[in-house]
């Protein structure tokens, strides 16, 4: 060990204890005291500790070191070297003193040595008592943690060997801490990430950042049937003089507080479900709407396909008999897995379910049920070998069969189906099947009155409307009725044409204000009453003031129409309206008039007299008359649906009911908002 000098500028550095440990931050200093109780060696952390430089204390009293003694007592230097030679090691603590005259406490290792010459001396290390005490006092609280703490801790080396562990870790383990040393952790942390988290360990113990919090599933051999959540935070071991690098780390159990969040996160999730499928379920009348809405609303946030089916009741006063075949019509489906699940779902219209099927057991509990998608469910569920194949090979797993109960009776079924990558369907998840086939079947149901109701209404007023109108060789007509669609009620648009007396023939379209079955009565009795009015009545004016009276007295309230009768003799048209749109006369050179100017009040108001307007119309002109449907829509004006009108007229050159076809095509929104009657007329007089 060699010696500072006299007149070296600096020591050799401060010397620390071995980095990596709870010592590192523990300044040493390192001095020689000869036989002569001389400083004979001043080395590393000396001048730091002490403040003074090498020249100015070797071969200098060691008393220097230390503060004034009294006369009658030994000095600390000295007792210092007596015990070292007389122990052989001694520590201890003594006041020393800096070179600025400052006190402090100070703790000292001696032990004797021999030089190079074979003089013996005392080789002393200084550390300040302070400094040691912390030192101390962490060693106290580290083994106190690893004693006491409830929270796993543990350290690796950098193989990911157990190399020390508390007892909290081994009781998580469910396996002693001896048990552990020496074993790697992929022994005994059994995860099914892939390795990921070994990955992440081997990061961290070769000096990567430090992972906080990380969340582990896993199983131990000590407890191999319960599933563990552990909360592990990892931080690299600094490498100490000599030893290799490794990792601490702290686990802590969070099994219990994460399946709760799980079981939390999935209430919520099924709430949200359910709120968005109220909101999106019903937004119709239309029963394939309706099923198609809750299939999109359970597919994919709830399951991987689903589909809905109607009960084919031949008699439901009858009682049900799980002994018979159950028939069934598809009306929605949809999937997300691959082929061949489309075709599974989406394959069959009309679906005959075998006597004994799982299907009859949810009929017959009206209860939603969940089962397992294997031989036994697919051999007992499809009719056909092929189709219990599809079944097994679409990559369903599960399927849950939830009734759709209405005013007492299964309407039909919704059936839920997720794939292995999902878990499987929980009470909890039967719960909120039950809920959603609820409140989708009470929309189905209304879905499905309301159709009735509509073919009913849509029956009578076809019914009432002409199946072939009167026959005359000076007016060629084509004639359309369009009803609307499935989600607006049907109305009370009419029409007819009547060959009267002397070559004259009468042309009406009229418009009942209202919808559904009585729209559809009122429009026929009025197309009735003016047919038997149109073969008494001369003048348009006078036959609608006897059809307000007749309306009045019937209790309609508002409807409209316009009458026109044309006399192919004189080539000239007789016209009344009440309240109804104008007609149109598309003349040869394609110019297109709009007969106005005898504007009435509608039908079912009175009080108000009607007037007549007469016109000329010119050889192979064309009358066109309409109700508001066509030239009336969402987000379009009247006006400017009259003047598209117009324009497709004046493009009209062909034969009328190719024409009558491409104006409809042309002006009505896909589905119709409302029902529409276009009826084209082209004059023709009397040679």
């Amino acid at each position: 060990m060699p010696d500072d000098r006299p007149g070296d500028a600096t020591g050799a550095g401060v010397l620390r204890s071995e980095p990596g440990s709870l010592l590192e931050h523990v300044s040493v200093a390192v001095f020689g005291i000869d036989e002569d109780d001389r400083i004979c060696y001043w080395g590393p952390g000396a001048q730091d500790l002490f403040g003074h430089d090498s020249a100015a204390v070797l071969a200098g009293p060691a008393s220097v070191l230390f503060p004034d003694t009294p006369q009658d007592g030994p000095r600390p230097s000295v007792l210092l070297a007596e015990r070292a030679r007389t122990l052989g090691y001694w520590r201890g603590r003594f006041p020393a003193v800096q070179r600025d005259g400052t006190v402090f406490r100070c703790g000292f290792r001696v032990f004797p040595m021999t030089g190079s010459m074979g003089r013996s001396f005392v080789m002393g290390l200084a550390s300040r008592s302070d400094e040691l005490d912390r030192v101390k006092t962490n060693l106290a609280f580290l083994d106190a943690l690893f004693e006491t703490c409830p929270i796993g801790l543990v350290m690796l080396d950098e193989n990911l060997r157990y190399v020390h562990l508390n007892q909290a870790l081994a009781e998580m383990d469910g396996l002693p801490v001896e048990d552990h040393l020496g074993r790697s952790v992929e022994e005994v942390m059994v995860t099914s990430d892939g390795g990921e988290f070994l990955r992440l360990m081997r990061s961290v113990a070769g000096e990567g950042g430090p992972v906080i919090g990380t969340l582990v599933g896993l199983r131990t051999p000590g407890r191999p049937d319960r599933d563990q959540v552990r909360s592990v935070s990892m931080f690299p071991l600094s490498q100490a003089v000599g030893s290799r690098p490794g990792l601490g780390g702290l686990m802590v159990d969070v099994t219990e507080r994460e399946q709760a969040i799980l079981e939390a996160t999935a209430a919520r999730q099924r709430l949200d479900l359910l709120d968005r499928a109220t909101a999106r379920i019903g937004t119709s009348l239309d029963v394939n709407v309706t099923a198609q809405e809750l299939v999109e609303a359970a597919v994919p946030d709830f399951c991987d396909a689903s589909v809905v089916e109607l009960v084919d009741w031949m008699d439901e006063s009858l009682p049900y008999d799980p002994q018979l075949p159950l028939i069934t019509h598809r009306i929605a489906s949809g999937t997300v897995l691959p082929p061949p699940a489309p075709e599974l779902v989406s394959g069959l219209e009309t679906v005959t379910y075998p006597p004994g099927s799982r299907i009859h057991r949810v009929v017959e509990t009206g209860r939603p049920i969940s089962f397992p998608v294997n031989e036994d469910f697919a051999t007992t569920t499809a009719l056909h070998q092929a189709r219990a194949r599809l079944l097994l090979d679409s990559g369903l797993t599960c399927i849950l069969i939830a009734p759709l109960i209405a005013r007492g009776t299964v309407q039909g079924l919704t059936m839920f189906g997720r794939s292995a990558a999902r878990p499987a369907f929980t009470e909890q998840d039967l719960s909120l099947a039950g809920e959603l086939s609820s409140r989708a079947a009470l929309c189905l149901d209304n879905a499905r009155l309301y159709s009735q109701v509509q073919d009913i209404a849509l029956t009578l007023q076809r019914a009432l409307l002409p199946t072939s109108l009167d026959a005359s060789p000076y007016v060629q007509v084509a004639h359309r009725y369009v009803p609307g669609s499935r989600v607006t009620e049907v109305g009370g648009d009419w029409y007819d044409v009547i060959d009267l007396s002397d070559d004259r023939v009468a042309l009406i379209v009229g418009d009942v204000m209202g919808h559904g079955v009585r729209a559809a009565a009122d429009m026929g009795r009025l197309r009735i009453t003016t047919e038997t009015l149109a073969r008494h009545n001369e003048q348009p004016d006078a036959l609608l003031t006897e059809l307000d009276v007749c309306a009045q007295e019937a209790g309609i309230e508002l409807a409209t129409c316009v009458y026109i009768v044309y006399d192919a003799r004189s080539g000239r048209a007789r016209i009344a309206n009440a309240g109804h749109p104008p007609p149109f006369v598309l003349h040869s050179d394609g110019t297109v008039e709009t007969i106005g100017g005898c504007l009435g009040v509608p039908l079912g108001v009175g009080g108000h007299p009607f007037g007549t307007t007469e016109i000329e119309l010119p050889e192979g002109a064309t009358l066109a008359l309409y109700t508001d449907g066509l030239i009336e829509a969402r987000g379009r004006d009247i006006d400017e649906g009259a003047d598209r009108l117009r324009a497709e007229l004046s493009r009209a050159s062909g034969p009328l009911e190719e024409e009558a076809d491409r104006i409809l095509a042309r002006l009505l929104p896909d589905p119709p908002d409302d029902d529409t009657v276009l009826v084209l007329a082209r004059i023709r007089r009397v040679a």
